[in-house]
């Protein structure tokens, strides 16, 4: 048999075993690592959809809290391990963002990992303290600009999606505000129910109840389309700057070289979990959408975050904390 027919059958023989790989997965239990502390959004998603990807399965499987470095670190460890589908990593939108936040990252976000599927999209809400003389979207942006540098909007840090929402917005819209920073986003919603600081872009769970109470006004959200949790709520695209989107959104990856079966096998399990009663019900009471895409979609969203947050933070000149 002469070489091109042994590449032949050798390759017939790779593309044979591919569906037995998903068959047989997971021959043991599987480890989703989620690179923040327990109880945030990441957290409380993955924890949603894990029992139902262990039903049919018929493995455990075992959420691996690895918080630090503004999910580098958890990043980093899922990047190292062996590429079978047996370690998983959640991630969101901040994934994206760190490529152009940090200088040198531990792992190539495109090159080290497959991507598997959203989870789940969300708006952050943008709300103002009712001090503030606008009742709309468009009424504010001009206030903000008959005031220049002299509003002041809270955020969970520098880089954050509450950041750099408010960057996206004050190109879009030709404001100057200024930035205060907070060790996350409840000192800052503080401080606007305060008066201290005017504007903010919260998570919409963070937000709508003091919205509803009139403790804050409600101007917008920062989704493409109008909220569930907030359905008077207008986006912001709609209110005022037609094209803007700054969505949070959440996502499974594997390691790179993990068998194409296997991601279109997880893939599968985990859009037929996000289709279940409760767990859509769940989702969409936190102000989160149920969304599960193809693995060539989500690779295919990831790059478009990259480019998309990357002219942002140049322009913000955010830095890591």
């Amino acid at each position: 048999m002469n070489k091109l027919a042994l590449a032949l059958v050798a390759a017939m023989s790779l593309l044979s075993s591919l569906p037995t790989f998903a068959q047989t997965f997971p021959t043991r239990p599987v480890r989703v690592i989620v690179p923040f502390a327990a109880g945030g959004p990441a957290d409380f998603l993955m924890r949603l959809v894990a029992p139902k990807l262990s039903e049919a399965w018929g493995q455990p499987v075992i959420l691996d809290n690895r918080g630090g470095a503004n999910q580098m670190v958890g990043s980093e460890i899922a990047a190292r391990s062996p590429p079978d589908g047996h370690t998983l990593l959640v991630t969101t939108g901040g994934f994206a963002v760190n490529v152009s936040l940090y200088p040198k990252l531990p792992y190539d976000p495109l090159k080290d990992f497959a991507p598997v599927s959203l989870i789940a999209t969300g708006p952050n809400l943008a709300v103002v303290h009712p001090a503030i003389p606008a009742r709309t979207l468009a009424e504010f942006i001009t206030y903000a600009r008959s005031k220049p540098g002299q509003l002041v909007y809270a955020s969970a840090g520098s880089g954050s999606p509450s950041h750099l929402a408010v960057e996206l917005f004050k190109t879009m819209a030709k404001v100057d505000m200024i930035h205060v920073p907070y060790k996350g986003m409840a000192p800052g919603i503080t401080d606007l129910l305060g008066g201290q600081v005017q504007l903010a872009f919260p998570t919409i769970s963070a937000g709508i109840t003091h919205a509803r109470a009139g403790r804050l006004r409600a101007l917008g959200v920062t989704t493409a389309k109008r909220s569930p949790a907030a359905p008077d709520v207008p986006t912001i695209a709609e209110a005022a700057l037609p094209g803007y989107d700054a969505s949070n959104w959440y996502g499974v990856i594997a390691p790179a070289k993990t068998p194409p079966a296997i991601v279109r096998k997880i893939h599968e399990d985990i859009a037929r979990a996000l289709k279940t009663p409760e767990v859509r019900e769940r989702m969409l009471n936190q102000g989160m959408d149920p969304t599960s895409n193809t693995p060539e979609a989500f690779s295919a969203h990831i790059k478009s975050e990259i480019e998309k947050w990357a002219k942002v933070v140049k322009a913000s000149g955010a830095k890591p904390e």
